[in-house]
């Protein structure tokens, strides 16, 4: 049984992501290290984020390794550490995923996710049941350090034109969600002059006022508030802040394809190289490698599928359209604060968030998604149903169908029992009927799978 799912074990907290999968986890990951070396271990808000996190610095002192504990932190936060001061992580979060959720994910010595062939060998050792625990005279030692998230905004400022985002005072309400870029993000952009108003920046684990995905249907007072104030931009943060998303000065929503589009346009104008995205994203990012003359690669929908093809073919930028922007000089990871220092750079130019949105093509997207219980033979049905209907079709992840005037791409979450439907148009009532027809074909499958 395969414990990784598109990014990090992931389930209910306290019924699948209990405090024995947190000790038993980390235990595979000192056995995997040989016992040798350190680990940071932090969390983001959720209230089960404590207990699983002492859990797995348990689990890991028990096999020499040792610990760091960096509190409370956004997931890029911990990468960036972790490349400069550890020999691997271990972050308790589930991102975007609703309140009751919690996750495991493992960072690599430089800084990255683990790769899906190190998950694999993870995999393989909790399976087996060996553990390389040690005896008592040599378990790990035991350390905190406040100082993580500090480190991380300054070497942020580093990385954008600080001077020239400072010279334009800029006004931004940001929403952290009550998540962990509320210890990061307000503090970054003041840091970078801005006038900050904040919402939800309290640390609460329960996400009391929107669940930790920064939806647009989610943002009505972020969105309100940029207008009443007359803010230049609103910013939103997932639960681990490793996506960002904006409203532009007019109240209105970026669409995630097109800031990613949006941003793509940005770093090629400046470094020529290659860029990645996942199958999921627009056909905004073809259009925009075309335009610039750089070569443009696809791969299975995750942060880690993605950024160790970036790694592999050395891109200028990739990311996901859900606001998951991955900048490679400053770290391989979606890093939510990040982005939002970069597109503060592209502003500082002149522009207005409004007027960048419209520097890429203009296409239409619907989402949706729907419960599955048998996604595997549910999958299966949609292939053989998607093959036969004359189109190009492409597995890389999912199905997704290319018709002459749009594309439908549908598959199973990685980390929800549900599956995904993605549908892009040159025309909006177009996208919906290419969404439904998705929806449709998703459906029979998984009601023929449950008679099988």
């Amino acid at each position: 049984m395969a414990l990784f799912g598109t990014n990090g074990v992931r389930g209910i907290a306290n019924e699948y992501i209990t405090p024995e999968l947190a000790v038993n986890l980390a235990r595979c990951l000192g056995t995997y290290m040989g016992s040798k070396g350190t680990v940071a271990i932090g969390c983001d808000t959720r209230i089960s984020g404590q207990m699983l996190k002492s859990a797995a610095i348990a689990g890991a002192l028990s096999t020499g390794l040792s610990v760091v504990d960096v509190g409370i932190v956004p997931t890029p936060s911990i990468l960036y550490y972790v490349r400069d001061f550890a020999d691997s992580g271990i972050i308790i979060t589930a991102s975007h995923n609703p309140r009751q959720y919690n996750g495991i994910k493992f960072i690599a010595g430089d800084g990255s996710e683990f790769s899906r062939d190190a998950e694999k060998d993870i995999e393989e050792i909790y399976h087996s049941g060996k553990y390389s625990t040690v005896s008592w005279e040599k378990t790990g030692r035991f350390r905190t350090d406040p100082g993580v998230n500090e480190y991380y905004v300054r070497n942020i400022i580093k990385s954008v034109n600080a001077e020239a985002i400072r010279s334009r005072r800029f006004k931004v309400v940001t929403d952290t969600g009550c998540g962990a870029g509320s210890l990061t993000l307000p503090f970054l952009l003041r840091e970078l002059g801005c006038q900050v108003l904040t919402l939800e920046a309290q640390l609460d684990g329960t996400f009391p006022w929107r669940n930790p995905e920064p939806l647009p249907e989610s943002l009505p007072e972020l969105t309100n508030l940029v207008k009443m104030t007359g803010a230049d931009l609103g910013v939103a943060q997932d639960g681990d802040a490793d996506r960002v998303v904006f409203v532009d000065e007019n109240g209105q929503f970026v669409n995630d394809d097109v800031l990613l589009a949006m941003m793509a346009k940005y770093m090629v104008e400046h470094e020529k190289g290659p860029l990645v995205t996942p199958v999921s994203s627009s056909q905004r990012m073809v259009d925009v490698a075309k335009e610039e003359g750089v070569q443009l690669y696809w791969t299975a929908v995750g942060s880690i599928n993605v950024t160790r093809k970036m790694m592999e073919v050395n891109a200028v930028f990739g990311g996901e359209g859900n606001g998951g922007l991955i900048f490679p000089k400053h770290q391989y990871c979606r890093d939510g604060a990040m982005g939002c220092a970069k597109v503060l750079e592209i502003l500082a130019g002149g522009k207005k968030l409004s007027d960048l949105e419209k520097s890429v093509p203009q296409y239409f997207n619907e989402k949706t998604k729907i419960p599955a219980k048998n996604t595997h033979a549910t999958m299966e049905i949609v292939k053989n149903e998607a093959s036969g209907l004359g189109y190009k079709i492409d597995t890389t992840d999912g199905v997704k169908i290319w018709y002459e005037d749009g594309w439908v791409l549908m598959r199973p979450s990685g980390t929800e029992p549900i599956f995904r439907i993605f549908a892009e148009a040159k025309d909006q009532k177009r996208a919906k009927e290419l969404m439904q027809e998705g929806l449709n074909m998703v459906t029979r499958a998984e009601k023929l799978s449950a008679l099988k």
